[in-house]
């Protein structure tokens, strides 16, 4: 899967901003065609800590919006599990994408220097 965000960032600089606050999330979406449902999640985002995670998910939040709720009854249900989902941010999927690079979570900096 690719990853968006990290263009040109080395590993130090990468785990730096992940004890800033960065994260790595994916935002779920919704299709639906009448009877057929499909949820699907997008590439993985990385957000820094200065970025709002909802502003870059709103893409896959209005697509679901508009062509989401059609199935009946699944569309309607997935539509609202992704809302909530990518208003809060996206699925935090930090944790997994570290350890698929052999590295752990560096612990957060609750004060920003």
């Amino acid at each position: 899967m690719k990853i968006i965000g990290i263009e040109g960032m080395g590993s130090l600089e990468l785990r730096t901003e992940i004890q800033r606050g960065g994260k790595f999330v994916v935002y779920p979406y919704v299709i639906s065609i009448l009877i057929m449902t499909f949820k699907r999640s997008s590439n993985i985002y990385f957000i820094k800590a200065d970025e709002s995670a909802v502003i870059k998910g709103l893409p896959f939040t209005l697509l679901s919006l508009v062509v989401g709720w059609w199935g009946i009854p699944w569309g309607i249900i997935y539509t609202i599990q992704a809302l909530i989902d990518n208003l809060r941010g996206g699925k935090d999927v930090t944790a997994e994408v570290l350890a698929s690079i052999g590295q752990t979570v560096p612990p957060r900096n609750i004060h920003p220097s």
